[in-house]
């Protein structure tokens, strides 16, 4: 039988990548006491206030059809909150609902590029974005993220791979899997450079507040000389512990958002009006749940940082926000792939390869904050061991 083409480009990007977590999740599910320090889901419950106003909105009849722009009341909330974040006026007409970031990313990807384009994105990435890009018929540009740069993305190393192709800088700050938090001097040169060459810059801000203390955060929506090139993307999964509910959106110029309205109501036709309106509550206020993520995952970074960093020859990058702390594990011989299914049979640990998130973490390992201390320090122990014997062997 016949295939479009869109599934030989996404052919082994999908569930290919999580395969250490699925065997993980097999394991546990047959009775071993695995320790899953895979996937970035919030530590805690979604705050009963947003549970309860959906729940209120469902039995006020809010279960209709939507549309594809978005609720209106959401709209607004959205409006005044980046108005407020980002020091210019944003109206509902810069604005469009999603199903959650990675539908958000997918339609505006696909509303920006086609065959023959090139869409210049960070290495490391997060899993799915090679298969984003790979859905609209693009080349994906790898740029290079350097360890020594604390994984941020150097605008020099942007520009030495921009041809007339190139379409799209595609930005994730705060970065998954690295935790890293770009500038603002960053992006305004990166700006400069989009500027230059007639780039869409299109940012995945999912992360925003899981940033740190004495990091600043910054967006390029921020900087009003490029805002008529910058789409940013969110959602409530992270910030609001609510990664069920599906709730993203994007942000951009209005002529942009019109020129997305078909795609949008072509593929979906609206979100759910209750999802909306808890949405909506969502973002009028600071998040409850946020600042306590904050703390915790940047205690347990430091945690992973002081029982691994230098152990075995492990290196650990501490994670300026997000969910994640790297290993180098590359003193071993291994790879990250080899390394992470060795690890979850041999040990019980469950850790996700280096190698899902892109060419430069290759004998790496992304490991999740999400679990309690005392889980994380036993993984860290168990870690340990493993390498050290790994060394020994070589």
């Amino acid at each position: 039988m016949r295939y479009a083409p869109v599934t030989e480009r996404l052919a082994g990007l999908g569930g290919a990548k999580w395969q250490v977590h699925a065997r993980a999740r097999q394991m546990a599910r047959a009775g071993e006491a695995v320790i899953e320090l895979t996937i970035g889901e919030p530590d805690v419950a979604t705050p009963p206030e947003l549970i309860e106003v959906a729940a209120r909105a469902m039995e006020d009849g809010r279960t209709g059809y939507s549309n594809g722009h978005g609720e209106p009341g959401l709209l607004r909330a959205l409006a005044a909150r980046y108005t407020a974040r980002r020091g210019r006026p944003f109206g509902p007409d810069n604005i469009m609902t999603f199903p959650g970031t990675q539908t958000t990313l997918y339609a505006v990807l696909n509303a920006l590029v086609s065959v023959g384009d090139e869409v210049l994105l960070g290495d490391p990435l997060y899993a799915t974005y090679e298969g984003l890009v790979a859905s609209t018929g693009a080349s994906l540009v790898r740029v290079p993220l350097r360890p020594e740069r604390g994984f941020r993305m150097d605008p020099a190393d942007v520009a030495a791979r921009i041809t007339p192709r190139s379409r799209v800088l595609f930005l994730n700050t705060p970065h998954n899997p690295t935790g890293a938090v770009l500038r603002r001097d960053e992006i305004a040169a990166l700006g400069r450079l989009a500027v230059e060459h007639d780039l869409w810059i299109v940012s995945d801000e999912v992360y925003e507040e899981l940033v740190f203390d004495n990091v600043a955060f910054a967006s390029p929506l921020d900087l009003p000389e490029i805002a008529d090139r910058v789409i940013a993307a969110s959602s409530v999964s992270k910030s609001h512990a609510a990664p069920g509910f599906r709730s993203g959106w994007c942000v951009g110029p209005e002529e942009f958002v019109a020129r997305l309205l078909p795609l949008s109501e072509t593929m979906l036709f609206g979100s759910q009006p209750f999802i909306a309106d808890m949405t909506a509550v969502a973002v009028a206020e600071p998040s409850a749940v946020a600042a306590g993520m904050r703390e915790r995952f940047a205690r347990r970074a430091g945690l992973v940082a002081g029982r691994l960093n230098g152990v075995a020859g492990l290196k650990v990058h501490r994670p300026e926000a997000g969910m994640f702390a790297l290993i180098d594990v590359g003193s071993t011989g291994m790879s990250g792939e080899g390394f992470a299914m060795a690890l979850l049979e041999q040990c019980k640990v469950a850790v996700m390869p280096g190698e899902s998130f892109g060419q430069a973490l290759g004998g790496w390992l992304r490991v999740s904050l999400t679990q309690p201390d005392d889980r994380i320090a036993q993984a860290c122990e168990r870690i340990a061991d493993f390498a050290a014997t790994r060394q020994r062997r070589g």
